[in-house]
């Protein structure tokens, strides 16, 4: 006999424990460890390099746009970086002359400086003396206890007025030449200017050969797929791009709201500190509260009083909160990607390779990195440890916490997921699988009997806390199928209208306490799949009820009421070995429910499974089904038919006139 569903096809349920390194392992760390070497050493030419490719990743939409238009590819990229120059230098020059007139407006400030200081000082110095004085009071001794002073030394002599007094030193240092002052003055200015061209000239060269440089990273990196690398290269290089300009968009708004805000303040120089607050955003968490210091110390400078300090903290405070919780959730969708404790570490790594300006460019570096390990099989360590979606799958998930008795972790996962998908999908796609992942848990024999019964139990639990919940397709996230939280790329079917909805309502067979019998197979949890399929039908106006495997045994079956049963659905979990027990129950149904449509569910076998005609024919069923979503709707199917035969037997016959007759 064949089996119905191969060994070989099975899900595996094990999770594959950590091994000790070998060989492979100890070179990929050490791998790590000279490319961590490479990145701190080489950092005076890594950091220009990386710059330029972040900005080639902003330009990238510019340069397409440029392209669109009708221009050639090289004017396109020169022009794209020419108006990031025009941007820089503009930025500059306007930082430059805001720095230049806060200082000139720095003496203006010091009358203001120092009466707050002094108050400041006045105010510690009367709390430090007046702490002072009650310690001492309470500590000082009695009278009667108060040591007798001791007697004073006899000054020391004077020195003879002979004595030589010390001649003073004087080192000068020689006047500075030309030369050294030119590199004195000019050193802090070329530094940057040639980090900005380096940046602009690679910028250059990635843009020119994009395309070259995106299959020179498949060739490095390997890939089976050619056709597949290569589309999630280019929608790797669109998410990036897209999201580094909304980045740089909203940190912009950020600041020109900032500026303004601190204009209606009245803090000086408002451009100047919305430009470093729209910069100091790049920095992650802590770079809008940085951002604060130097406009709060400016308010308190200014302002003799409180209100404008007062006004500028709460000023930064409701605009961070706003475009944080309200304005990024919205353009970013409900994440960005990575973990927020992926944030946090790769800030405190980067910084520490790159100083200030890895802690800015933290947050873009790790989303490449692991917008590349999702695509790139060699990398997806990267995304597992960084990135923000599970490690484990929705079933897996599932299955893990019902195996850990934790009942209310799987109705939280199962409240989050039904905002997205019915509830019949959501019994496939989860539940159903995870039943699966137990089954064959149940076959290998690392389940004990109380283990099957806790699972059993808890499956019912699950399934009566989501009896509230209406079986309703929803709207799908419209984003990949990678990073949907569960694994679907096609849409399932849409459901049947109720039978009682239509004009002609129930057949009378089918109207009765309990029309659909389900039959539980022989495996120890497909009573479950049973319990699920009974409250999606009653959901759409057909009733139901479960039976035991042991109520349709040879033993037993004859005796099975079966009174008011219009259609039969079997449930198979884990259908594995001979088709013989499957095909004698269909024969033991068939005697006593001789005209009733069989349903049988192989919720593991796939379609070409049950495309088999000769395993069709051997099992001897209706209809064939993998999920319980198809079951609804043939059931629905099934009662939709019977209602139209009995409506079109109702009608009363025409009546001939004489001349037809």
């Amino acid at each position: 006999m064949a089996e119905i569903i191969p060994p070989a096809s099975r899900a595996k349920t094990q999770i594959p424990a950590a091994e000790l390194p070998g060989l492979q392992g100890l070179t990929t760390l050490a791998v790590a460890v000279v490319v961590v070497a490479a990145l701190y050493l080489g950092r005076e030419v890594l950091v220009p390099i990386t710059l330029a490719i972040l900005l080639s990743f902003v330009l990238a939409p510019l340069v397409a746009l440029l392209r669109r238009v009708g221009l050639p590819r090289v004017p396109a990229v020169v022009m794209a970086v020419l108006v990031a120059l025009g941007v820089l230098l503009l930025l500059g020059g306007v930082i430059g002359a805001q720095v230049a007139t806060l200082a000139d407006d720095v003496p203006r400030y010091a009358s203001t400086i120092e009466r707050k200081v002094d108050a400041v000082r006045s105010y510690a110095t009367g709390r430090i003396t007046a702490m002072t004085g009650s310690l001492g009071r309470q500590m000082a001794p009695s009278p009667a206890e108060a040591p007798t002073e001791p007697r004073a030394n006899p000054a020391p002599a004077s020195p003879p007025s002979d004595t030589p007094k010390p001649v003073p030193v004087e080192v000068h240092q020689p006047d500075a030449t030309p030369m050294e002052i030119a590199t004195r003055v000019l050193s802090p200015i070329l530094s940057p200017l040639a980090t900005t061209g380096i940046v602009l000239l690679v910028a250059v060269f990635i843009l020119m050969q994009q395309e070259d440089l995106r299959d020179r990273m498949i060739r490095l990196f390997g890939s089976s797929d050619l056709h597949r690398t290569t589309a999630a290269m280019d929608d790797a290089a669109a998410r990036l791009s897209k999201y580094f300009l909304t980045q740089l968009a909203l940190n912009a708004a950020f600041g020109v709201v900032i500026g303004l805000g601190l204009l209606i303040v009245g803090v000086p120089n408002p451009v100047l500190w919305g430009i470093i607050a729209g910069l100091m955003r790049f920095i992650p968490y802590i770079g809008a509260i940085g951002s604060a210091i130097l406009p709060i110390a400016m308010a308190a400078v200014v302002d003799p009083g409180w209100t404008m300090v007062l006004s500028t903290i709460a000023l930064f405070l409701v605009i961070e909160l706003l475009t944080g919780q309200i304005v990024e959730p919205l353009v970013y969708g409900h994440s960005t990607g990575l973990s927020p404790v992926s944030v946090v570490v790769a800030a405190i790594f980067w910084a520490w390779l790159w100083g200030p300006v890895g802690l800015i460019l933290s947050m873009p570096l790790t989303l490449c990195l692991v917008v590349l390990g999702r695509h790139i099989d060699r990398l997806e360590f990267i995304d597992v440890l960084l990135g923000d979606q599970p490690a484990l799958t929705p079933a897996e998930s599932f299955y893990q916490r019902i195996l850990a008795g934790d009942t209310d972790e799987a109705l939280d996962q199962a409240e989050v997921l039904l905002r997205e998908r019915a509830l019949s999908s959501y019994y496939d796609e989860v539940v159903l699988k995870g039943l699966q992942l137990a089954a064959n848990d149940s076959v290998r024999g690392v389940l004990t009997d109380d283990q099957l019964r806790n699972i059993q139990d808890a499956i019912d639990g699950v399934v009566a806390d989501l009896a509230d919940h209406d079986d309703v397709d929803v709207a799908q996230s419209k984003s990949d199928a990678k990073e949907t939280p569960v694994s679907q790329t096609i849409a399932p079917p849409p459901i049947l209208p109720a039978p009682a909805d239509t004009a002609g309502g129930l057949a009378p067979e089918w109207a009765g306490s309990a029309p659909i019998l389900c039959v539980a197979g022989r495996g120890p949890l497909d009573e479950a799949a049973c319990t699920m399929l009974v409250q999606l039908l009653a959901k759409h106006g057909l009733r139901g009820r479960v039976v035991s495997h042991d109520a349709v045994s040879r033993a037993r079956a004859m005796s099975l009421d079966v009174a008011g049963v219009a259609m039969v659905c079997v449930s198979y979990l884990e259908a594995s070995g001979s088709p013989a027990p499957l095909r004698y129950m269909m024969r033991r149904l068939r005697q006593r429910l001789p005209g009733a449509p069989i349903l049988v569910g192989l919720w593991q076998a796939d379609e070409a499974l049950l495309g088999d005609e000769r395993l069709r024919a051997m099992i001897g069923a209706d209809h064939y089904v993998t999920s319980l979503r198809d079951t609804v709707n043939a059931c629905l199917a099934a009662a939709h038919a019977a209602s139209e035969t009995a409506q079109v037997a109702a009608e009363p016959a025409p009546v001939l006139s004489e001349a037809g007759r």
